[in-house]
């Protein structure tokens, strides 16, 4: 049974980087046909996918938040990591981090994380 848990600071400050783990057990995050995806939810509000990195280590990413996401991996480590750039408090919310066969995952199929509440405020 696969385990993910989400890991980073729980405040950071505007305009600042966002950084988070998402630590990967019983399972690679290399395994065929696998999308690692990463999700928030701000408060109030539905989740919202933010990108994934695929089995092959290809990345995609949602439109809106391109230009300031970056999603990696450390094969070494089993390791999935999120980049946030130049956040703000909009960009407060539960981070969670994901697995499915599809790059959108889905919360009947996939297998998430617990979540990490992430608040931006100076």
């Amino acid at each position: 049974q696969v385990q993910l848990q989400e890991s980073g600071p729980g405040l950071v400050r505007p305009s600042q980087t966002l950084s988070l783990t998402c630590t990967v057990s019983g399972g690679s995050i290399t395994a065929n046909y696998y999308y690692w995806s990463w999700i928030r939810q701000p408060p109030g509000k539905e989740l919202e996918w933010m990108g994934a990195i695929g089995y092959s280590g290809s990345t995609y990413y949602r439109t809106s938040l391109k230009s300031r996401t970056s999603i990696s991996r450390d094969t070494s480590k089993n390791q999935i990591t999120l980049q946030l750039r130049s956040v703000t408090p909009e960009d407060t919310a539960v981070y969670y981090c994901a697995r499915d066969r599809s790059r959108v995952p889905d919360r009947a199929t996939g297998s998430w994380g617990q979540g990490t509440q992430v608040t931006v405020s100076s």
